[in-house]
C-alpha cells in the first residue's frame, strides 16, 4: 500500500492488548490483541478495504503482537505508531452474559501533528485516544485537516474507568461531534455520558452540530439511525446466539465505513450526498453493518469476519 496515491481509510485511535477473564473459568485468562479504533481498521482489512492504522505502541514483545497480529488482517501500521515506552493494556472481565468489564494501563500521546494523507478518503477515530491526553488534541486537530479530503466517521465508544467523569468527557466529545459526518454511538455510552437521557433527545441535538447520520446501536434491541433531515430507520439485529459483546461495536463501525465505500459516499465530494441520504441507502449501510456484527457476536473475542464468510 501506498497511502500517498492510493484511497484508503485511516483509524486513529488506541491499539493494545486485551487481557481476558472469563466469568465461567477465571483460569483460562488470555491475552489478545485490540482497541477500539484498531478493531474498525481489522474489520474493514478483513473486508478488502485499504485501512492503515495510526496508534501508539510500544518496541516490546506485546507491540510486535499487536502490529502482526493487525498486518494479519491486511491493516498497515503507520511508522509512527512506534513510540510509546510501552504497549497499552486492557483488562477485560466477562461476566455470565458475556459483556465486558475494563481497567486500562494506557499511554497515549502520539507525535503531532499526526500525518494524514490526501489519499485518505474516511478518516476514522473514536473512543480512549479522543479523550485521553495528550493526544486528544492532536487527534481532534487531524480531523479537521482531514475534512479537507475525506469524510470523518467517530465513535465516541465510552470506558468509564478511564474517561474520568461523565460531563468532562462529553466535553470533550461534543467537539468530536462537531467535525464528525457519521456518529455511531451505543445506548449504554449514551446513558453514561448524559447521566440518563432520553436516547432521541440527545441524537436530536448531536444532529444539530453537524453530522450527517447518527446511528445508535441498542443490544438486543437492533440499531437506530437518524438524519437531520428527519429520516429514522431501525434494523433488528440477527437471530445469533451471543458468545461475547468484545469488538462487536468495532465491527458494527467497520461495516458501517465498508458500506459508505460501497455506495460512493467516501471522500470530501460525498459530503453533499450524505446530507441527502435516503431510506434505501441507509437501510444498506445498517444491513451490513448488523451482518458484520452478528458474527463477531456469535463468536469469542474481537474476532469479526472476513468477506467470504459475508458473500
Amino acid at each position: 500500500m501506498d497511502l500517498a496515491t492510493d484511497p484508503h481509510v485511516l483509524a486513529i485511535g488506541e491499539a493494545l492488548v486485551d487481557i481476558v477473564t472469563p466469568a465461567t473459568d477465571p483460569t483460562q485468562e488470555t491475552e489478545i490483541p485490540g482497541g477500539s479504533p484498531a478493531n474498525v481498521a481489522m474489520t474493514l482489512g478483513r473486508l478488502g478495504r485499504t485501512v492503515a492504522l495510526q496508534t501508539w505502541i510500544g518496541n516490546d514483545e506485546r507491540g510486535r503482537t499487536v502490529a502482526e497480529h493487525f498486518e494479519a488482517s491486511h491493516v498497515a501500521i503507520t511508522a509512527e505508531s512506534h513510540g510509546a515506552t510501552r504497549t497499552p493494556t486492557a483488562h477485560a472481565v466477562l461476566d455470565e452474559s458475556g459483556a465486558a468489564r475494563y481497567t486500562f494501563d494506557l499511554e497515549w500521546a502520539p507525535n503531532s501533528p499526526i500525518a494524514v494523507g490526501r489519499a485518505a478518503q474516511v478518516v476514522h477515530a473514536g473512543s480512549i485516544a479522543t479523550t485521553l491526553q495528550p493526544g486528544s488534541a492532536a487527534v481532534l486537530e487531524a480531523l479537521v485537516r482531514a475534512r479537507r479530503h475525506a469524510i470523518v466517521t467517530f465513535d465516541p465508544n465510552a470506558r468509564p474507568a478511564i474517561m474520568g467523569r461523565p460531563f468532562e468527557a462529553l466535553n470533550t466529545i461534543t467537539s468530536f461531534l462537531c467535525v464528525a459526518d457519521i456518529v455511531k454511538v451505543s445506548d449504554e455510552d449514551i446513558d453514561w455520558l448524559t447521566g440518563g437521557r432520553d436516547v432521541d433527545s440527545v441524537v436530536s441535538d448531536w444532529l444539530t452540530m453537524g453530522p450527517s447520520l447518527v446511528i445508535v446501536t441498542r443490544g438486543k434491541d437492533g440499531a437506530l439511525a437518524r438524519t437531520p433531515s428527519g429520516l429514522r430507520r431501525t434494523w433488528a439485529p440477527g437471530n445469533v446466539a451471543v458468545v461475547d459483546t468484545v469488538g462487536a461495536g468495532d465491527s458494527f463501525m467497520g461495516g458501517v465505513i465498508d458500506a459508505l465505500w460501497a455506495l460512493g459516499l467516501v471522500g470530501a465530494g460525498a459530503r453533499p450526498a450524505l446530507h441527502t441520504l435516503t431510506d434505501e441507502q441507509i437501510d444498506t449501510v445498517l444491513g451490513r453493518a448488523s451482518a458484520i456484527s452478528d458474527i463477531t457476536v456469535s463468536r469469542a473475542g474481537a474476532n469479526p469476519p472476513w468477506s467470504e464468510e459475508l458473500d
